[in-house]
């Protein structure tokens, strides 16, 4: 699709120097862009990069200016490329519809919108609302409801009873609403104890591929409205999530945990079980919470603790070999000074 400069400007509220008119074909990186395309410059610093290019605009922050090219100033070029990128490479419209190696239940309740892929199977009871994309190879199973626009990638298993929201993406290979890990030692084996809550998504929730999510051994297991989780995560049962949180990649969150509101977990962290963290807390990288984190409170390490706490730890491990050094020149010095006394 093309646009004008100033048709791209007035979409984000931006303002234009330059020509306005100036017709814009594609969005680009500097270091590829070709003419007619837009380019950006999140920080002054990469302006003169983008000057350099072949792009025919330029994408800056408010301070921003330029003598040889267009330019939109905006007042947060990342939330702008955002907006942006869809408007230049929308995701396909997959037509509504049935692939004849479906087999959907005569009870289940599909919108004459949805697109159900090849090798899907939708049990009894399911609702699928409108426009619904079911890429392939799902299962949904008995008694499941999924909301308005939701797209399951291809291979994604939806377990019973599962809850699912508007708007909600969930990427290949994940699992949702698997039993949670709950076992009683009886008479010398481990006795399975029955998971037999669910799973409740909210709207406009994003969970990466490969991602385990069990459902509550009586209650639900809960994932906030906004929130989006990354690959390779593990969300044990009756574990809650509140809104907009932030989940990287690997981590592992141990039963009835409870996150409050814009929660943010680094990668390859784990969270033991039945905690509670507050809203606005973060967790960095590597980190292992073995105890409750206060609304807005940061933590690292293993086990975790308040980040400055953390940081002078690790100064100190560093400076560790030359303390050590420093120990065995003063008892060398004390062993001759002894040795002299002595004689």
């Amino acid at each position: 699709m093309t646009f004008t400069v100033q048709q791209i400007a007035e979409r984000l509220d931006g303002d234009v120097l330059g020509d306005g008119s100036i017709e814009i074909h594609g969005f680009a990186p500097a270091d590829s862009a070709r003419e007619g395309d837009l380019t950006f410059a999140e920080k002054a610093t990469y302006l003169a990069t983008a000057e350099a290019s072949r792009a025919a605009a330029i994408l800056v922050a408010d301070d921003c200016s330029s003598s040889t090219k267009a330019i939109i100033r905006v007042a947060n070029p990342r939330v702008a490329v955002a907006k942006l990128l869809p408007l230049f490479f929308p995701e396909p419209d997959e037509p509504a519809g049935v692939h004849p190696s479906a087999v959907i239940a005569a009870s289940a309740k599909v919108d004459s919108s949805a697109h159900i892929g090849p090798n899907c199977s939708i049990g009894e009871g399911v609702t699928l609302g409108a426009r619904c994309v079911l890429h392939g190879g799902n299962h949904v199973r008995r008694d499941s409801q999924l909301g308005n626009d939701v797209v399951l990638h291809p291979n994604v298993v939806i377990y019973p009873g599962t809850k699912i929201g508007n708007r909600v993406v969930i990427h290949a290979g994940s699992v949702i609403g698997s039993d949670g890990y709950g076992y009683v030692f009886d008479e010398g084996r481990h006795l399975k104890m029955p998971q037999v809550g669910q799973v409740i998504i909210h709207d406009d929730v994003e969970i990466g591929a490969n991602t385990a999510i069990d459902r509550g051994a009586l209650g639900p297991t809960v994932i906030g409205q906004g929130t989006k989780i990354d690959n390779l995560v593990h969300v044990a049962h009756n574990v809650a999530f509140g809104r907009h949180c932030l989940i990287m990649g690997q981590c592992g969150f141990a039963g009835s945990t409870r996150l409050g509101d814009y929660c943010v977990v680094a990668s390859q962290s784990g969270v033991a079980g039945h905690l509670k963290l507050g809203s606005q807390s973060m967790i960095g990288a590597k980190s292992g919470v073995m105890r409750d984190i206060p609304d807005k409170g940061t933590v690292l390490g293993i086990p975790a603790q308040p980040d400055k706490q953390t940081k002078r730890q690790w100064i100190a491990l560093q400076q560790l070999p030359d303390l050590l050094k420093q120990v065995r020149d003063m008892q060398k010095q004390l062993a001759e000074l002894s040795a002299r006394v002595a004689d």
